[in-house]
């Protein structure tokens, strides 16, 4: 991820109802959630999750697909990590021991074996 795509990723997370649809659609899961369903979960309206969903989308952070008459939206796992993996890159600076803790917490992340995100 380079510096341009973080900052449009850090500027869709900062507003907190974008930063909770995201967690929210990380914990749904590869099946994701229909708009309707975030926007009855966030108790906002469609066309305010429409919104946030939409910009979203632009800053690549989730996805969607439509399903009949639904749009289902998906984190983008692979967006999520590059953004991780950014804020990473220069975080020992010759020294692991600085970023032990932060992979730990990561490791506690990895999907079970055989099992997909």
């Amino acid at each position: 991820m380079d510096e341009r795509q973080a900052l449009a990723s850090f500027g869709a997370l900062s507003q907190e109802t974008r930063l909770q649809i995201v967690r929210m659609l990380v914990v749904a899961g590869p099946d994701g959630m229909s708009a309707g369903t975030v926007a009855e979960k966030l108790d906002v309206s469609p066309s305010n999750i429409s919104f946030h969903l939409k910009e979203l989308d632009r800053a690549g952070l989730v996805r969607q697909q439509r399903e009949a008459r639904s749009i289902i939206y998906t984190a983008n796992y692979d967006a999520l990590s590059g953004l991780v993996r950014f804020l990473m890159e220069d975080c020992c600076a010759g020294h692991p021991e600085i970023c032990t803790p932060a992979a730990e917490v990561a490791a506690c992340c990895a999907p079970a074996e055989g099992k997909i995100r």
